[in-house]
C-alpha cells in the first residue's frame, strides 16, 4: 500500500523563503518531512531564504535553499534537477510564487501582460511539467493560485487572468500523472495578510478590506491569515492524496463557485 505520510518525504517548495511558502516548509519540516528543498526568488530574499533553511534543520530535517528566477522553462528544470542532485529525490513538490499587479485593462502595457502571465502562468506549467518527470510514484503537486478565481472584480485581469489557466493545467496533469499514483491540485486563498497583498493595494483598499468582515464571514480583518491556509496544504500532501484535479478556494467565504 502507497505510503502518503508527510515523514521521510523530500519536499521542493518554490517561494519557500517566507510568508506562507516559509510557513509551509516549517510546518512540513515539524510534521517529519526528511529534507526540504527552499527556492526564492532574488538576493533581496535571500536573507528569508537562509532564515527558512535554519529554521528547517532546528525542526529536524535537512534543508538546501536555491536561488532562480523561474520565467523560463530551463530555469524551472535546472531547480528540479539541482534539487534531485543534492537530496536525492522529490516526494512533494509547491509551487507558491507569483505576482499581483492590480491596474485598468486600458493601462496595462505588453510589458506588464508578458510579466503577469510569464510569472502567474508560464512558471506554473512548467513547474508542473518538471513535477510530472522528477517527482516520485505516489507524489504530491499543489499550486497556489488565487480567490478572485471565484468572483470578477475590476483591475486584477492580469493577475486572476494569468492564474486561471493553472485550473486546467491542474485538470489536464492530475489525468496525465494519476497513473503514478501523484496527485494534482491547486489551492487558492483570498487575500492574504502578508507584505505580498499591500504593496498592490492603496490605502483606501486595505481599509475596505480589513474593516469588511462581511467579506469573510470567518475573518475579523477581511484577510486570509496563512496559518489557517498551511493545514490545508498538510491534508492535501499526505492524508487528503485521493482529491486530485481540483480547485480549492480556501478564504473563509471570501469568495466561493
Amino acid at each position: 500500500m502507497a505510503d502518503h505520510k508527510i515523514k521521510g518525504k523530500t519536499v521542493l517548495i518554490a517561494g519557500g523563503a517566507k510568508n506562507l511558502g516559509g510557513l509551509i516548509a516549517r510546518d512540513l519540516a515539524g510534521q517529519g518531512a526528511r529534507a526540504v528543498a527552499i527556492h526564492y526568488n532574488s538576493a533581496a530574499t535571500g536573507a528569508a531564504a537562509k532564515e527558512t533553511v535554519a529554521a528547517v534543520k532546528a525542526l529536524g530535517a535537512d534543508a538546501v535553499a536555491f536561488q532562480a528566477d523561474l520565467k523560463t522553462a530551463a530555469a524551472v528544470e535546472k531547480l528540479f534537477a539541482d534539487a534531485k542532485a543534492k537530496l536525492g529525490q522529490i516526494d512533494i513538490a509547491i509551487n507558491t510564487t507569483g505576482k499581483v499587479l492590480k491596474k485598468p485593462i486600458t493601462e496595462i502595457s505588453e510589458a506588464e501582460f508578458d510579466d503577469m502571465f510569464a510569472i502567474n502562468s508560464k512558471t506554473a506549467f512548467f513547474f508542473i511539467k518538471e513535477a510530472g518527470k522528477q517527482l516520485s510514484d505516489n507524489g504530491k503537486l499543489v499550486t497556489l493560485v488565487t480567490s478572485l478565481l471565484g468572483a470578477f472584480t475590476p483591475f486584477y485581469a492580469a493577475y486572476a487572468g494569468g492564474k486561471a489557466p493553472i485550473e486546467h493545467f491542474t485538470r489536464a496533469a492530475s489525468k496525465e500523472f494519476g497513473a503514478r499514483g501523484i496527485s494534482v491540485t491547486a489551492v487558492g486563498p483570498g487575500p492574504m495578510d502578508t507584505p505580498f497583498f499591500y504593496p498592490a493595494e492603496g490605502a483606501d483598499a486595505v481599509a475596505y478590506h480589513k474593516s469588511a468582515a462581511s467579506l469573510s464571514p470567518f475573518s475579523k480583518t477581511g484577510l486570509t491569515d496563512i496559518e489557517d491556509i498551511v493545514p490545508l496544504i498538510r491534508f492535501l500532501v499526505s492524508d487528503g492524496w485521493w482529491i486530485t484535479g481540483q480547485t480549492i478556494l480556501a478564504n473563509g467565504g471570501y469568495t466561493t463557485k
